[in-house]
């Protein structure tokens, strides 16, 4: 599409979008971008979705950025706006989410005079994204917003932020449109897949970790077929846990916080591993000890999108630059009758069986243990689970069972506040689908006010908030390092069932094991907003441990 009208610069950005493939965008609406809340009245392409807080928007555009795979899509203005939104920016960095932050800003002529709100736009967000910019020429949108959709989709994806001036944005010009921007992969070089094999065939104990960057459907379809027919056992990387679906015969459970013992045990004594899409962060790899950046004694095989990650950290014995999906169903596809399938991959699926199977802890009131089995007894396969972070998300992370991706929506960056907005994001991306938010108490009045905005929109998900009155991640390090000595940790909540039901939603309290699979059979039987207010004991401070063992170790 080609166009030599005179448009405004709101116009033309709005246009550029919908080239693209935009199909959504969130915001907090600012005077700083009237002109393209203009274009978009008119432009019904678009679904404009208008959020309470702009970390909100920021976190509900990383999620949509990860559901489909295009940059998700954020207006803010300048100043607060801008700085509210970095933390979303800041996740879609490290969790190589494609997205693009537009932020509203003061008039080019006067900039540097420290106006109203006004910040260095490209200084301040450059080092959480791959690319920030500001359009002075609205002649140059079209370009700018192309290149922009390229950065954050290419290599490693990530986000780009763009300021854009109030009156530029009214400037009216004639300028031809940029047509979409077509994806760009690499593909595998035959060579390197051979040499794989030919490791393969030299190993002992290999182990995969996947999920990261350019991960897709097609990855992990093919992947599951390649490791599943050579027998090679699958650890998600953190917080990656929907790469490959949970029921893979050769999926070994997780890494990051709180994995099963055996698994971190196969990866020491690994001899090759095979890392395809992960950054291997420190997450991951445990700060970096339980896979050392030169890891003696082992050979690493990193497959990844963006050159730039091979040999950045980790050294890899055998670099390939691919997309990812075109690497699995080359792998997939290729034949070696010489290499016979290890039995290893079966042995990891049953020891995560075992480790995923919660097991009743006397004495608990409330056990979230069973409580998540009762949700995998209750929900379908396809349930999307979102959160953000606390000690709270290990009892899923452990025990819930994930399907094929996107089926677990969670910050690898250990942001708080993620859970509410991104199960918005995906109550409205999949609305035929089952949308869970689960939320520690510090955690969900982070950003808790964007049930507002599920209510506006008419939206269904529902709400597990665990509240043991407490920051009790921080409680847990606290305990282990300074027992006894409480300080900052503990918080006073509201009736969170109530502030529910202000929302127009419907709620419960729930405070024993055996109230919650009746609680959650009641609640699907809802529409719209539904919330299980848990209160759980801050004794129980995470799955593996309480606190009067920590105290113990002490």
């Amino acid at each position: 599409m080609t166009s030599t009208t005179l448009r405004t610069g709101g116009r033309i950005l709005v246009d550029q979008l919908r080239i693209q493939g935009c199909d959504r965008a969130f915001t907090v609406p600012g005077e700083s971008f009237l002109a393209v809340l203009d274009a978009l009245h008119d432009t019904h392409e678009i679904d404009l979705v208008v959020c309470r807080q702009e970390g909100g928007v920021a976190y509900m555009a990383d999620a949509d950025g990860k559901m489909t795979g295009r940059p998700g899509v954020a207006f803010v203005t300048r100043g607060p706006g801008a700085t509210n939104a970095s933390a979303g920016v800041h996740v879609a960095f490290q969790d190589s989410t494609p997205m693009i932050l537009f932020v509203g800003d003061l008039d080019r002529a006067d900039r540097d005079r420290e106006g109203f709100q006004e910040i260095d736009m490209a200084a301040f967000f450059a080092p959480i994204a791959k690319w920030a910019a500001r359009i002075d020429d609205a002649r140059r949108i079209p370009e700018y917003v192309a290149r922009a959709w390229r950065v954050a989709t290419a290599g490693r994806p990530g986000p780009v932020v763009l300021a854009i001036p109030e009156d530029m944005l009214r400037d009216e010009v004639e300028v031809p449109d940029r047509p979409p921007v077509p994806p760009v992969s690499e593909t595998p070089d035959p060579g390197a897949i051979a040499a794989l094999f030919e490791l393969l065939k030299d190993a002992a104990a290999p182990v995969a970790i996947v999920g990261g960057a350019d991960w897709s459907p097609c990855a992990a379809h093919h992947f599951a077929n390649f490791a599943g027919r050579h027998g090679i056992p699958i650890a998600a990387a953190f917080r990656r846990q929907d790469a490959i679906a949970n029921d893979c015969r050769v999926y070994a459970g997780q890494l990051g916080y709180g994995p099963n013992p055996k698994l971190q045990q196969r990866v020491r004594e690994a001899d090759l591993l095979l890392v395809v899409g992960a950054r291997l962060g420190e997450a991951t790899t445990d700060g970096y000890k339980l896979i050392t950046p030169d890891h003696p004694g082992q050979l690493l095989v990193h497959v990844h999108p963006d050159p730039n990650e091979l040999g950045h950290v980790y050294h890899a014995d055998l670099p390939i630059c691919a997309d990812m999906g075109e690497f699995a169903q080359m792998a997939d596809e290729w034949q070696d009758p010489e290499l016979v399938r290890f039995g290893s991959g079966d042995e990891a699926h049953a020891e995560w069986l075992d480790w995923s199977e919660p097991k009743p802890r006397d004495g608990v009131a409330l056990d979230l243990g069973p409580c998540v089995k009762a949700m995998r007894d209750a929900l379908p396969a396809d349930t999307i689970i979102c959160n953000g972070a606390g000690n709270f998300s290990g009892w899923w992370h452990r025990y819930w069972r994930y399907g094929a991706a996107p089926t677990q929506l969670a910050p690898t960056s250990g942001t708080m506040g993620y859970g509410p907005p991104a199960a918005v994001a995906a109550s409205l991306r999949f609305t035929d689908r089952v949308v869970v938010c689960v939320a520690g108490d510090g955690d969900f009045l982070m950003n808790g006010q964007e049930l507002a905005t599920a209510a506006a929109r008419g939206a269904n998900l529902l709400v597990i908030l665990v509240d043991n009155q407490s920051y009790g991640t921080i409680r847990m390090h606290q305990e282990r390092d300074y027992p006894t000595r409480i300080s900052g940790t503990t918080l006073a909540n509201p009736d969170f069932a109530a502030l529910a039901r202000a929302y127009g939603g419907w709620a419960e309290t729930v405070e024993k094991t055996a109230d919650f699979a009746p609680a959650l059979a009641r609640a699907m039987e809802q529409k719209g907003i539904r919330l299980l207010h848990c209160k759980t004991d801050v004794e129980v401070i995470s799955n593996a441990t309480t606190i009067g063992a920590l105290r113990a170790r002490s």
